[in-house]
């Protein structure tokens, strides 16, 4: 046995006595020389471009031959200006972490892949310089048909594009700093279960995180866990540009547990995209609806997001076009506007609205200048469900269709305070058709309102 003055003892001595091998085992660590350690290519063994050398061409002939290895290739700290690089299969470029640049020096571009198993890069500061790029790249980083993308803890800064642009692609996009980029800080379009957790997009002319698909279908995204921040509009449009994170066409995508601040439009929009989870999402003065379901698609869950400082709060719109079926649960949504980037039917200035085949429940809607809830437009209007809602400093407490051709809606169990223009109130598209029906009314029999309550 050991006593525990032994032990103590022991340690002093640097637990000699526990470490030795036995007889006939040789120490790992005395197989592994440093270079090993490191990779088995060595970037300053192979002489890398220093800072004042232009060339590209000694860096592309490392990259060659560690991935004919499939070794790592180490770059040491310092700054490598390089054009047109191609990265190979089984490329795995390492750098140290803030210290290892690669700028774009210009001439077409930077860095691309194309059909390949898998590419990794880490530790890298990727610098495009806002330098001109070719009509063919659609980013700094461009890479097409790699089946395993691993792209961590790189810094991507000063594009003329898109930051990383990815064409059928899967992988993981994680803990890396995109900012500055000309358009969107990362596109993916036509992915195959990519995901994108940990990162920090800021700062990008037209979108943060897009995520399209060229025809609508299973995509298998998963966006968590990102910071995105002041992203800007600068094409224009009416929603295309200015998001934060936008979905289109791409279905079965989870966006969960980001924090999405200062987007010229929409913290989350989802177009055409069906079986879109938007969970956890903290959105935080969006130009325009803070979060967005619209146009084609079927199947939202919208549930667990705060949102504060909006035009719109949450839409789930575009049942003229086929959208329709969501669910929008236990979200919070504050201090709304009505001002936004152009105007439009209703205007804006709304919490929560739907129009076919949804629950809205267990909702806290406060300061909303135009309409607490939305409940169809005209005639597109069918099966829906609010209750369980609460509702403050809202004019029009919620605003339900009694157009013709308008569905079926049940308005019960919701909590009002501070509705000057009614609780309940029905509409001809954005005109007020009644009175406060919040004590229930025969005069629609397509809406059932019942133990709804005024604070």
């Amino acid at each position: 046995m050991i006593s525990r003055r032994k032990l103590i003892a022991g340690a002093g001595t640097g637990f000699a006595s526990v470490v030795v091998a036995p007889r006939g085992w040789a120490s790992p660590l005395a197989r592994i020389a440093t270079s090993d350690m490191r990779g088995a290519i060595d970037a300053v063994a192979y002489r890398a471009p220093a800072a004042t050398d232009g060339s590209s061409r000694k860096l592309q002939a490392m990259i060659d031959a560690a991935a004919r290895n499939r070794s790592p290739l180490m770059l040491p700290a310092g700054n490598y200006t390089v054009s047109n690089l191609t990265l190979p299969d089984n490329t795995r470029l390492m750098g140290v972490a803030g210290a290892t640049r690669l700028v774009y020096g210009g001439d077409g571009a930077f860095m691309k892949a194309e059909n390949a198993k898998r590419i990794e890069i880490s530790d890298i500061v990727i610098d495009g310089a806002n330098r001109w790029l070719a009509d063919d790249a659609g980013g700094l980083l461009h890479f097409t048909g790699v089946e395993e993308v691993e792209l961590s803890h790189c810094e991507i800064a000063g594009s003329a594009k898109n930051g990383l642009h990815l064409e059928r692609c899967g992988g993981r996009i994680d803990g890396n700093r995109i900012s500055g980029a000309a358009d969107a800080g990362l596109y993916a379009v036509q992915s195959n279960a990519l995901t994108v957790t940990g990162n920090r997009v800021e700062d990008c002319g037209n979108g943060g995180v897009l995520v399209h698909r060229w025809q609508k279908g299973e995509d298998g995204s998963v966006i968590s866990g990102n910071r995105i921040a002041r992203i800007a509009a600068r094409n224009g449009g009416t929603g295309e540009n200015g998001n934060g994170i936008n979905v289109f066409r791409a279905g079965n995508v989870m966006v969960t547990n980001n924090h999405i601040v200062d987007c010229a439009f929409t913290a989350v929009r989802a177009n055409s995209a069906s079986n879109v989870q938007v969970s956890g999402n903290q959105c935080l003065r969006s130009g325009e609806t803070a979060i967005f379901c619209e146009f084609e698609f079927e199947g939202a869950v919208v549930s667990g997001n705060l949102v504060d400082g909006a035009s719109n709060g949450i839409a789930i719109a575009n049942f003229d076009k086929g959208g329709r079926l969501a669910s929008v649960t236990g979200n919070v949504v504050r201090n709304l506007s009505l001002t936004a980037p152009y105007a439009q039917d209703g205007g804006f200035g709304i919490g929560i609205s739907a129009e076919a085949d949804t629950l809205i429940s267990g909702n806290v809607i406060e300061n909303a200048p135009l309409w607490g809830i939305k409940l169809g437009w005209g005639p597109y209007m069918r099966n829906l469900v609010a209750s369980g809602n609460i509702v403050r400093q809202a004019p029009v407490g919620c605003a339900v269709s009694v157009a013709d051709g308008a569905g079926s809606a049940v308005i019960s169990d919701n909590l009002f305070e501070g509705t000057s223009k009614g609780a309940v109130v029905a509409f001809l598209w954005d005109k007020a058709a009644s009175g406060d029906l919040v004590g229930g009314s025969t005069a629609y029999p397509h809406l059932t309102i019942d133990r709804n309550r005024l604070s």
